[in-house]
């Protein structure tokens, strides 16, 4: 008999945000190392009124999605997304191939196959996507970062508070200049802060539903049993 699947905190968050549970039924099921089974998840989303076809509807579309994993923030900004899918098996080499195509599609970027041994891997500069043995079998990883980002928010946040310094040694009369020229840092400062205030979180929605879309996808491509090529393969 085959182990009961056994769902992570991450996991257990997911199903219950696609379950549309209220927050009481993730605070009725306090973290354990070794997860929580499908029974259980249904009996706390009981308690707080979850019908049970809407707890198991959403561990299964948690199979085929995978889990984001929490952005990476800089001064509450997400600069870095990513998530994991679990995979029945290792992808053939069409299977992986036509993963690879999916990648470019989705993303706009041709990108490099960067596979090795075991290892699939495919980059285009921060993002990346790798299929890897994992402790259940394989997964399928994905993830970027925003190149600049957080550097663009520290030259904000610099500029910011140099302008801030400046005006008050101005008013100290320790410097003899006009105020506008010594804001100038400043509104430099904000406007990088605004910009990046702006298009970060659009960024970060539009890379994890594009990663979730790969995700789903994969699934698809990749099922449990290999598919057989198409005869003029076999040649």
């Amino acid at each position: 008999m085959m182990d009961e699947r056994r769902y992570q905190e991450a996991e257990v968050a997911e199903i219950f945000k696609a379950a549309t549970s209220p927050r009481a039924a993730q605070e009725r099921a306090p973290a354990t190392a070794g997860g929580f089974s499908l029974a259980e998840l249904q009996s706390i989303g009981g308690e707080v009124g979850i019908e049970p076809e809407r707890i198991a509807e959403a561990a299964a579309a948690l199979e085929v999605r995978g889990v984001a994993a929490p952005r990476r923030t800089h001064l509450g900004l997400p600069v870095s997304v990513a998530r994991t899918v679990d995979l029945p098996r290792a992808p053939t080499d069409r299977e992986w191939d036509m993963l690879v195509a999916e990648l470019r599609e989705t993303f706009g970027a041709r990108g490099k196959d960067r596979s090795s041994g075991g290892l699939r891997a495919w980059n285009n500069g921060n993002l990346h996507a790798y299929v890897e043995p994992s402790e259940t079998g394989y997964r399928l990883r994905l993830g970027t970062t925003k190149g600049g980002a957080a550097q663009g928010i520290q030259m904000g946040v610099a500029g910011l508070l140099a302008g801030l310094i400046l005006a008050v040694l101005l008013f100290a009369e320790v410097l003899d200049e006009d105020l506008s020229v010594l804001l100038i840092p400043a509104l430099v400062g904000v406007v990088i802060l605004v910009m990046n205030a702006i298009r970060l979180p659009g960024w970060a929605r539009e890379r994890e539903a594009q990663m979730e879309h790969i995700a789903t996808r994969a699934r698809i491509l990749i099922p449990a049993a290999p598919q057989p090529l198409p005869s003029g393969d076999n040649n």
